[in-house]
């Protein structure tokens, strides 16, 4: 046996026998950078909010750049965080797009990763409409265990200790069992 199935088999073992181990989704962040305000970053609110049913939160500049017409405080872009039923169903989704497989350095050392879809219209069920347009976006999602609560909670704040923390590989042997997703190394590319 390798050591990767051995890995595995640990932590599955461990997530069975106590479940406050196991892995769950916190949240998942859907970006849409417009980078400009207007009728564009209205457009891309609506199709955000009916990719996800949620309303979207418009989000502004912090400074001024006038090479790219920009102001500080200007909304150029818009966001909406899924939370339970609505993430994983959305995740689903837009795993599809990437064909169930990301490269392993966009997962962090807590365990979360992120990932882009060039047109929205890839997801599956959405069709395109020429008034709206397509747009990009990025996905982040948020890996925690059961009894994260007590590092955001008002009273009594306390860390949460090395050995309950998430870790890279926690989190792909988590994606491959719940969603079936793979990771693979990063491609070294040849420029010749």
């Amino acid at each position: 046996m390798s050591d990767e199935a051995i890995d595995k088999e640990y932590f599955l073992n461990q997530w069975k026998e106590n479940p406050m181990r196991k892995p769950q989704i916190e949240k998942v962040v859907v970006n849409f950078g417009v980078g400009a305000s207007g009728e564009k970053l209205v457009k891309a609110t609506n199709v955000l909010e009916s990719l996800t049913g949620q309303k979207p939160v418009q989000r502004k500049t912090q400074k001024t750049i006038r090479d790219w017409g920009i102001r500080k405080g200007e909304p150029i872009s818009c966001k909406v965080t899924l939370r339970r039923e609505r993430a994983y169903g959305f995740l689903k989704r837009a795993l599809e797009v990437v064909e169930m497989r990301l490269e392993t350095t966009s997962i962090d050392k807590s365990g979360n990763f992120a990932f882009g879809i060039k047109e929205h219209i890839e997801i599956p069920g959405v069709r395109y409409d020429p008034q709206l347009g397509i747009f990009g976006m990025d996905i982040c999602v948020t890996m925690e265990r059961p009894g994260y609560r007590i590092k955001r909670r008002r009273n009594m704040r306390k860390r949460i200790p090395h050995s309950h923390k998430m870790t890279k590989e926690e989190t792909i042997i988590f994606m491959e069992e719940e969603f079936g997703l793979s990771f693979e190394e990063k491609k070294e590319e040849s420029y010749y």
